[in-house]
């Protein structure tokens, strides 16, 4: 699906975002909201706003999801509301689960799609990040690069737009990243905000690619003290979720879960 002309952007009335963390919005708080995040999602529904005064807007997406849960909990809804404009990110926390098949993945992930695209909504789908530069990135980035494959191709039959994130070397500096190494930092989703609303042709004021600003250089010590800060902070809570079936996400509900304008909750 091509860019979207100012005409077409005058008929996005309702956006609805479906996926996991990424769409969430982790670790991007409001001010003065700690638990309550803001994300790429509701940045990219401010930027259509601009465009589109009384945009309404849901964010069925919920930390942790995998595929299978996103397009069971959160697809049905999304079709229900039938909205001029769908997100769908999904895959990334299965790609980081030993034996994930992308294969059947992408069979799951197509279905939605086709589910999505039969309300008659435009529907936009991310492919991953590059796990090249990642930690321990090197044994998922196979398969990753295959699921991806599966995305592009299940798009262009489908008639989508592509987000795609493996391309996106800008994001590879790390103040783009949080300090849990996993989820965008505030300034992250503000250039992902921007780089969507490029992809689908929203006109926006600011540019995703502004170079950065000269890093602060970091010692040895401090280096390897973050590194132990991130393994005692994020990485074991992690590994014990994964041991014992859990979810960062078990019995938390969407943050947005109908289509209301952006002052509304």
């Amino acid at each position: 699906m091509p860019g979207l002309a100012m005409d077409e952007l005058e008929k996005i009335r309702t956006y609805v975002a479906i996926g996991d963390s990424f769409t969430e919005g982790l670790n991007d708080p409001y001010p003065g909201e700690n638990d309550r995040f803001r994300g790429w999602a509701d940045r990219l529904a401010e930027h259509l706003a601009e465009h589109g005064p009384g945009l309404r807007y849901a964010n069925l997406a919920v930390r942790g999801k995998l595929v299978r849960q996103i397009v069971d909990e959160q697809v049905p809804r999304a079709v229900e509301l039938a909205p001029d404009l769908v997100t769908f990110c999904a895959g990334g926390n299965d790609m980081i689960r030993p034996g994930a098949d992308p294969d059947a993945l992408a069979v799951v992930f197509d279905d939605a799609v086709r589910r999505l695209r039969a309300t008659g909504s435009r529907v936009v789908v991310f492919t991953g990040f590059d796990t090249r530069g990642m930690r321990t990135g090197g044994r998922i980035r196979g398969k990753a690069a295959t699921y991806n494959m599966h995305l592009r191709a299940i798009a262009d039959r489908r008639g989508c737009s592509v987000v795609d994130l493996w391309s996106l070397r800008i994001f590879n500096d790390p103040r783009a990243w949080y300090e849990d190494r996993l989820h965008l930092s505030p300034e992250g989703h503000r250039r992902m905000a921007l780089f969507v609303a490029g992809v689908i042709g929203v006109p926006v004021k600011e540019d995703w690619r502004e170079p950065w600003p000269p890093p602060e250089p970091a010692d040895w010590l401090s280096s390897r003290r973050e590194d132990l800060h991130w393994a005692r902070a994020y990485l074991l809570p992690w590994i014990g979720r994964r041991a014992t079936g859990r979810s960062s996400g078990d019995g938390r509900a969407p943050k947005r879960p109908a289509l209301t304008e952006l002052g509304e909750r």
